[in-house]
């Protein structure tokens, strides 16, 4: 067996069980990097010898809903980024270790883009079978649908492919659900004809909040699919890093992204960009250009976060949020916003995998850094707010943007959750693989 295994106080442990939630302290039985399938076929006898159950990290987004990790194998997979891109097929191929930043400027330097989200520090695999939810959704749907085929190693050892044609069942259950029936070790997706975007942000006075987000939620009820977009307030902290304009300043921002020509776009944007900004950034530029447009950080931080689907919002509905979130709560989360999905992400398609849409018209996130302990009371008060604000208009959860370990009957149809948990019993009927979201074999 050609894999070192990393155990408590050996070198390198403490390197890599980290998450991106510095608050968090990952203590799995065992750590592997693999730097290949053969790898992980050999860390997948390994921990069936040691009575463990197996589970594969890359950057550690999302690690909360993981739990106890003392009885868990954990692979942490930096090592599998490669990253190929077959232009005549419009097709990339990645390691399980990529990150959309090892894909996105590649693509973009080619003329094409790619369904990837906010973050391009986020790894390609998790979001992807996690669904998928980016700036070219309403247009081109949902990531996880976008994958054309799967490389895994299963319960079994066995390396394996899966496509629509090689064991479809495993690949509708895969694209989706975030990959709870086997160690993922490739992915292969579609790219997008798209050689340059015109997107940008508005930045407003977070005292006009109520105005601006009317705005915008008015905007959207006739936007076009080609425009995905989203209202957010931003707390700024007063520190070093964030540019002198914004420093320790909040605002009202929309931020959106336009697959349309600069002329149509301008004509479309109109109404909003004339609503007076005091920053606007809207500008033609590749699909490479767009990476850094909503601001994520870059590298692990201490912080909370809560999200939601919403319905089709009334009126009432932005009132009770601004009320919860706006300027005059009290509130001071770091970021609270409201995505416009629908558009593609809402349709159903023939070929799509177990999340085959998103419920919904909207989706809710906020986030708030968590300096010391002090801060997480608030922080927690202030999201629970949010939450109950917006309850009335809940259209279940988006698992990729869940901190806590949710069951899946909270993101699925019943259908999609009996069939999965059928799968889960014929691929993995021992729950060997440990996941974010299990899914409980039926």
């Amino acid at each position: 067996m050609g894999i070192d295994v990393l155990a408590r106080g050996s070198d390198g442990y403490e390197a890599n069980r980290g998450a991106f939630n510095v608050l968090l302290s990952q203590d799995p039985a065992r750590i592997v990097t693999p730097r290949d399938a053969r790898d992980v076929a050999d860390a997948i006898a390994y921990a069936k010898a040691e009575g463990l159950r197996i589970g594969a990290q890359r950057t550690g987004h999302s690690a909360e809903p993981l739990g106890d990790l003392s009885d868990t194998l954990l692979l942490r997979t930096a090592a599998m980024s490669g990253v190929s891109i077959d232009a005549d097929r419009r097709i990339a191929r990645v390691g399980s270790g990529a990150l959309w930043g090892d894909l996105v400027p590649q693509a973009s330097d080619m003329g094409f883009a790619a369904a990837h989200g906010s973050s391009p520090t986020v790894g390609i695999v998790g979001y992807s079978l996690g669904g998928g939810v980016g700036w070219y959704g309403r247009k081109h749907g949902l990531q996880c649908n976008l994958v054309t085929a799967i490389e895994l190693v299963d319960a079994a050892g066995n390396e394996r492919r899966v496509d629509a044609d090689n064991d479809p069942e495993l690949f509708w259950a895969m694209r989706g659900s975030a990959g709870d029936f086997g160690i993922v070790t490739a992915l292969e997706f579609e790219l997008l004809p798209v050689h340059e975007v015109f997107a940008g942000a508005l930045f407003f006075p977070v005292e006009r909040m109520s105005e601006v987000f009317g705005a915008w939620h008015a905007f959207t009820a006739a936007a076009p699919d080609e425009i995905t977009s989203l209202a957010r307030i931003m707390n700024f902290p007063p520190i070093p890093e964030i540019p002198e304009p914004m420093r320790g300043k909040s605002f009202a921002i929309i931020e959106a992204v336009a697959l349309l020509g600069e002329a149509e776009a301008t004509e479309v944007l109109a109404p909003l960009r004339d609503l007076g900004p005091a920053m606007d950034s809207f500008a033609v530029q590749p699909p490479a250009g767009i990476s850094g447009l909503h601001m994520d950080p870059p590298e692990p931080a201490p912080y909370a976060a809560y999200g939601m689907l919403l319905n089709e919002l009334p009126g009432e509905a932005l009132d009770a949020f601004v009320g919860a979130v706006g300027p005059d709560s009290g509130t001071h989360l770091l970021s609270v916003e409201i995505r416009h999905d629908g558009g593609a992400m809402a349709r159903s398609g023939p070929g799509n995998g177990a999340m085959d849409c998103l419920p919904g018209e909207f989706l809710m996130f906020g986030v708030n850094v968590v300096p010391d302990p002090s801060a997480m009371a608030p922080t927690k008060a202030w999201l629970g707010a949010m939450e109950d604000a917006m309850k009335p208009w809940d259209a279940g959860r988006y698992l990729n943007f869940s901190d806590e370990s949710e069951d899946i009957a909270v993101a699925y149809p019943p259908a999609t959750v009996e069939r999965l948990r059928a799968a889960k019993s014929k691929y993995d009927s021992e729950n060997f693989f440990h996941a974010a979201h299990p899914v409980v074999s039926g």
